[in-house]
């Protein structure tokens, strides 16, 4: 440093300050497979020991929410924490659901041993085949037919008996049965022959009376006899039933003991096969060949078919999980969280003419795959899934999972649908995503505090010194070996880390990020390829590189043609009152670049206002705003003490029609407005960024590698000079990872990166003029620009004086 005035003069930062190498020679390796491959992921200590402790905390609520931006392989780490653990824990049940023989609407479920519900189901489609040829063979044999007969029979012979003495009743006083068409009736005899009305009519009137008060009399007779006929038919086919019932029992014991003997050790299915027995026995009928119906057409046999399958559904077991082959708990991601995929699905089919269901159209959530184990989901699928968060809480709070439809949720259900035995739930949930998802759930979300109390923290970086760098090139070993690349290298290792440093935004820190790293081993592999290599070496990573940026660099190159023809308008050279080349980062998917921005300022006579135009025409942001008004705070701290600020100022990006936001242009704008305030010029040729707090003190800013590309670029354009260069917070210096091309123009000489902590070092570097510092009496040295801006805040106190003393003589003349 060299005094200037009273201070400090800012000189460029050597190239080594640019660009932290990694240098190859001091990688112990020719290539990457030499190495061992890293044992997990880089500084993601505190999140593995959340994410451990959470599975070995086997209490309700406490699911995990891992946080972590896009890309730092949140997902991958977690998957394979879960999923080393998980092999260790016993693999959990079979589930699957049954008919309800009480109320076909509720369906049962089961649980069974790993394994074993799928051969159950088959056991019962066997039973159930099985007896379809045993019970018609068994109603077929003589046994059976002899005591059907007996019972038929004793139902025909009690019938006649009634009706046969009823008839001798009737034949001793000259009335006979008949049975006509319309069923039994009393008539008058005479000589053994039925008499006809006309014949009747003729009697005596006495013998007339005589008879059809004894046809009266037998009326109810026959009346009490046929009341007691549906008595009779019931208990016929009671006895009927009886007997099927004995015969189905006998002839099904022998299959109903071998399914028995198979699933003794599960009380739940004993009892299950218990009343599938009480129901074959009750409905043996659709067990026996149906009868044709009676009419003129005959029946389609694809409706024959579909009818004949239909009797047996209520038979068969749906299997809904079935964890027979695997080892260990099971470990399920669900990548589209909705209220079906999770709890499970209802569905129908159309059966002639309608939607039907039951219990065999039941289908699982990824709830009940996971179920014993692990589930992971994306947290912002699952909030933006169909009522897929609602759906989750409500089964951890419960600790059951039950099936039902979305209308039987929203209480908006008008059919009657299925509601299906509710399964057990014991599962750890891991939801992935952003931080601002998880601070925005805890605080607006009441529930979620008590089911996610374990929150694991990635890191998207992690400090760059001699053990993270082998780690980190272990790491390119690890992921080459898994996408199985070509070797890397120590020259493309060494220029990967110096990437990912990049990535980091900081020299001495690194990138944790997977998706970019590994995206860059790839894309170096396939250029390896193209050039016929076998090895990847650095100018394949480079090359790498540069075409993830051309590929998306079409706005920014377009921004520096429009540059470069002066359709827009930024300076470089010569100089300017009230006018600072500012630098902001614009970003567009992926990249980030820098933009440079001209910004003027115009200052008159006025009550000590600073108008940020970007916020009156609502184009600036709360943050950019905020820096504006700070510029008050430091123009009233310097000079506000013995004067009033009789100033307006105005401040504005020029060409700048879009938002704008952040605060890393304050520098920038105090500058231009202290500029127009001592009419004194800026250098052009130089850029600034950096906020600046109301003490005058710089602040580090972000995207401080692309806003010095961008000018860079810009300069380059017109033709480097030597004396351009941007000027940056001291305490940005750390966060350098320049491109290439800008350290070798700054080895050269050719471009200037330069280094600031207060206000007054950038006036004097752009204005060429000495700051200066107040004295004992607060006056400042003569010549310097602070003297020149108090002199001329001095003139309009002194103006703003005069025209309120005029204004006052005129009022008092009227």
């Amino acid at each position: 440093m060299q005094s200037v005035g009273t201070f400090e003069l800012a000189r460029p930062l050597a190239a080594d300050l640019l660009y932290r190498r990694c240098d190859p020679r001091e990688l112990p390796f020719d290539l990457c497979t030499e190495l061992v491959e890293a044992p997990g992921p880089i500084g993601q200590e505190r999140a593995i020991e959340a994410v451990e402790f959470a599975i070995r905390m086997r209490r309700k609520g406490y699911n995990v929410f891992a946080i972590g931006g896009s890309g730092t392989g949140r997902h991958a780490v977690v998957e394979d924490l879960l999923r080393h653990h998980a092999g260790k824990e016993p693999t959990p049940p079979d589930w699957c659901y049954v008919n309800n023989f009480e109320d076909a609407q509720r369906p049962r479920c089961l649980s069974l041993p790993p394994g074993r519900a799928a051969g159950f189901a088959v056991a019962m489609d066997r039973l159930v085949t099985e007896l379809r040829a045993a019970l018609p063979a068994a109603f077929e044999r003589d046994e059976y037919r002899a005591r059907r007969d007996v019972v038929e029979q004793q139902f025909k012979a009690r019938s006649e008996q009634a009706l046969g003495a009823l008839q001798q009743h009737a034949g001793q006083h000259g009335i006979t049965l008949l049975r006509t068409p319309a069923g039994l009736a009393l008539a008058p005899t005479r000589d053994g022959k039925v008499m006809a009305p006309d014949a009747f009519e003729t009697l005596p009137e006495n013998e007339r009376q005589t008879i059809e008060r004894e046809m009266e009399a037998l009326q109810g007779e026959l009346e009490t006899t046929m009341r007691q006929v549906p008595q009779w038919e019931r208990e016929h086919r009671d006895a009927v039933r009886d007997l099927n019932r004995e015969i189905s029992g006998f002839a099904i014991a022998h299959l109903m003991e071998e399914i028995r003997a198979a699933h003794a050790d599960l009380p739940d299915v004993a009892a299950y096969l218990d009343a599938v027995e009480h129901d074959v026995k009750d409905n043996v009928d659709d067990f026996l060949p149906q009868s044709a119906p009676q009419t003129g057409s005959p029946v389609p046999a694809a409706v024959e078919g579909e009818a004949e399958s239909t009797r047996f559904r209520r038979y068969r077991v749906n299997v809904i999980v079935d964890n027979g082959g695997k080892t260990g708990a099971p470990v399920v991601y669900e990548d589209n969280p909705t209220h079906q995929t999770l709890v499970g699905r209802v569905e129908h089919i159309a059966r002639f003419g309608a939607l039907v269901t039951d219990f065999n159209l039941l289908t699982a959530g990824a709830l009940h795959r996971a179920n014993g184990g692990y589930l992971l989901i994306d947290a912002q699928k699952l909030i933006a899934g169909n009522y897929g968060w609602p759906s989750l809480k409500r089964a951890l709070n419960a600790g059951e999972i039950r099936i039902e439809t979305l209308e039987q949720l929203l209480s908006m259900a008008t059919t009657v649908s299925l509601a299906p035995q509710p399964i057990p739930l014991r599962v750890k949930i891991v939801l992935i995503g952003p931080p601002e998802l998880y601070y925005a759930l805890s605080a607006n979300d009441g529930e979620f505090p008590d089911l996610f109390k374990i929150a694991a923290d990635f890191e998207d970086r992690v400090e760059r010194n001699a053990d993270t760098t082998l780690l980190y090139a272990r790491l390119v070993c690890a992921v080459s070996r898994r996408e199985e690349l070509r070797p890397f290298d120590r020259g493309a290792v060494a220029r990967v880390i110096e990437q990912a440093a990049r990535l980091a935004g900081e020299a001495d820190r690194l990138w944790t990020g997977m998706r970019g790293i590994t995206d860059l081993l790839q894309e170096a592999d396939q250029l390896a390829a193209d050039a016929g290599k076998k090895i990847v070496g650095a100018p394949e990573v480079q090359a790498a590189i540069d075409a993830q940026f051309r590929r998306g660099d079409r706005i920014y190159r377009r921004m520096q043609e429009e540059i470069g023809r002066k359709t827009i308008r930024i300076e470089t050279d010569g100089t300017e009152i009230g006018q600072v080349n500012g630098l902001s980062v614009i970003s567009l998917g992926g990249l980030a670049f820098g933009n440079p921005s001209r910004i003027t300022a115009r200052v008159r006579l006025g009550r000590g206002e600073v108008v940020d135009i970007e916020r009156e025409v609502a184009l600036g942001g709360p943050l950019h705003s905020k820096g504006v008004l700070i510029l008050g705070g430091f123009l009233g701290g310097r000079f506000g003490g013995t004067r009033p600020l009789s100033l307006n100022a105005t401040l504005v990006f020029e060409q700048s029609y879009g938002g704008v936001d952040g605060d890393s242009a304050s520098a920038a704008e105090l500058l231009a407005l202290l500029s127009a305030l001592a009419d004194a010029p800026i250098d052009q040729s130089l850029a600034i960024t950096g906020s600046v707090d109301q003490r005058g003190q710089i602040q580090a800013i972000g995207g401080v590698n692309e806003k010095i590309e961008g000018f860079f670029d810009v300069c380059r354009l017109t033709g480097l000079s030597g004396r351009q260069g941007v000027i940056i917070p001291a305490s940005n210096v750390k966060h350098l990872m320049l491109r290439h091309d800008v350290v070798e123009a700054a080895a050269a000489g050719r471009f200037r990166i330069l280094p600031i902590d207060t206000i007054d070092q950038a006036l004097e570097l752009l204005t060429g003029i000495p700051a200066g510092l107040p004295g004992e009496d607060g006056r400042y040295p003569a010549g310097t620009l602070n003297e020149r801006l108090a002199a001329r805040l001095d003139a309009f106190t002194a103006r703003a004086v005069a025209l309120a003393r005029a204004v006052s003589g005129t009022g008092s003349a009227l």
